[in-house]
C-alpha cells in the first residue's frame, strides 16, 4: 500500500525542478514538478511504507532538500535526502 507524499522545492528562479529518487531508479527526468503561484515547486508522489532516498534536481544540479527528515548517502556515494513514510 502506498501513501502520497509531498515534496516541495523552495526554488523561485528555477526553469524546470524534477524530484529523483531510489522510488524511480535515480532518473532525473521521470518525476517533473510544477511551479506554485509563490514560485515553489510540488509533486505529490505515492511511496510504500518505509524510508526513501531522493534529491531534487535544480535545472540540472542535484539539490538538497533542506526540510528533509535527514541525510543518506546515494549508491554512488553522494549526499542524497531521506524521507520516513509510515
Amino acid at each position: 500500500m502506498s501513501k502520497p507524499v509531498n515534496f516541495i522545492c523552495r526554488a523561485p528562479d528555477a526553469k524546470a525542478v524534477f524530484v529523483m529518487g531510489d522510488f524511480n531508479q535515480w532518473n532525473p527526468h521521470s518525476h517533473p514538478m510544477r511551479r506554485q503561484p509563490d514560485g515553489a515547486w510540488h509533486l505529490a508522489v505515492p511511496l510504500h511504507h518505509g524510508h526513501h532516498r531522493y534529491c531534487f534536481v535544480v535545472d540540472g544540479q542535484r539539490v538538497l532538500d533542506p526540510n528533509a527528515q535527514g541525510i543518506a548517502r546515494d549508491d554512488h556515494g553522494h549526499k542524497v535526502s531521506l524521507v520516513a513514510v509510515s
